[in-house]
């Protein structure tokens, strides 16, 4: 059975009706990154990094998957299919995927600011006091702006073994994420579905560029690869 590799971003989860938070003027709901995505934020004003991420998981459980989600599931019955997501929803796995990897971390998931090791299942505001058994402040299990990224040697594994990379919703901006398509086999058919795609064919010749919104040139691909 061939590799299927999708790298997911912003996109998809946004047709659901997930905000995406990041504006044109590179303000998260009015604040700059630097307030509530990075360490150091969290250092100055847990509170308002807290509230933040409280209100990204209220949103999180009031939307449902979409076709470009549940299409992916479908390919699950002819390919073996690993998704590699820059997402920190749970959106593929409420659709019925069961190969996911979040390279971002999880909204619903929690963990304490002394560890990155343990993570507790979290649907709940976490709000400031909320400590561990050793008395460390719970914090969402999100990577951060300046911190590692954990699972990127995984996802750059699962990657070089593509027999077709698939990605979906996501600018190619955000590093490291972004180089994972540079850890593809040369002749590894590469499908970036997008309406405004950052990347042109002439930069990779084994691309191709479907200029379509995930919900509506997703199903279509998949389709195409089972019809082969």
């Amino acid at each position: 059975m061939k590799n299927i590799v999708v790298l997911t971003g912003a996109g998809i989860s946004a047709e659901s009706g997930l905000k995406t938070f990041r504006d044109a003027n590179g303000l998260w709901e009015g604040h700059d990154v630097m307030e509530v995505a990075t360490p150091e934020g969290f250092q100055n004003n847990p509170e308002l990094v807290l509230e933040f991420y409280n209100q990204r998981r209220r949103q999180l459980l009031t939307v449902e998957p979409n076709a470009a989600h549940k299409a992916l599931v479908a390919l699950e019955a002819h390919f073996n299919v690993q998704i590699i997501t820059q997402n920190v929803d749970d959106l593929h796995e409420r659709a019925g995927s069961s190969q996911v990897l979040h390279l971002h971390g999880e909204l619903l998931k929690s963990r304490s600011s002394n560890s990155t090791h343990e993570f507790f299942d979290c649907k709940q505001d976490i709000l400031l006091g909320d400590t561990c058994k050793n008395g460390h402040q719970i914090r969402p299990h999100i990577v951060w702006f300046g911190e590692a990224v954990p699972l990127l040697e995984e996802a750059i594994a699962i990657t070089e073994k593509a027999d077709y990379l698939i990605i979906i919703g996501t600018s190619m901006q955000v590093y490291p994420a972004a180089s994972l398509i540079d850890f593809v086999n040369f002749s590894t058919p590469i499908y970036f579905i997008d309406p405004k795609p950052a990347i042109t064919n002439s930069q990779k010749s084994n691309l191709t560029i479907i200029t379509e919104t995930a919900v509506a040139g997703t199903p279509t691909l998949v389709a195409s690869l089972i019809d082969k």
